[in-house]
């Protein structure tokens, strides 16, 4: 474990400092770095950007969903004007090409309002 990164984490961790402390004389970096590690991963999803499957438009959902493409954006954005909004997340299944795995990989940022 290279502890100058364990000493970055410490710097922009004020409260827990002295857990680093305590871990690193214990010599468990490891541990506290898996731990920083999962609460950066955790901060990143509470940032990334809601899509709001109701009126985003092609570019937006091709840019904030996984595995959607332009073509695959415009094929939401029709199904959306052909049919009206979105009355459930589950519903994009109905867009040809949109599987329950896309569904999944993007839940987390899918909303409708």
């Amino acid at each position: 474990m290279v502890y100058s990164q364990l000493l970055q984490v410490f710097n922009h961790a004020a409260p827990l400092r002295g857990a680093f402390l305590v871990a690193l004389i214990l010599g468990l970096g490891p541990l506290v770095m898996s731990n920083s590690v999962y609460a950066q991963g955790t901060a990143e999803v509470a940032q990334q950007a809601m899509v709001n499957i109701n009126v985003a438009d092609a570019q937006s959902l091709a840019a904030g969903l996984k595995g959607v493409g332009q073509s695959r954006a415009v094929d939401i954005v029709r199904y959306r004007e052909t049919y009206g909004p979105f009355t459930s997340v589950d519903e994009l299944a109905e867009v040809k090409g949109v599987g329950k795995s896309t569904i999944e990989k993007n839940r987390h940022v899918l909303v409708l309002e």
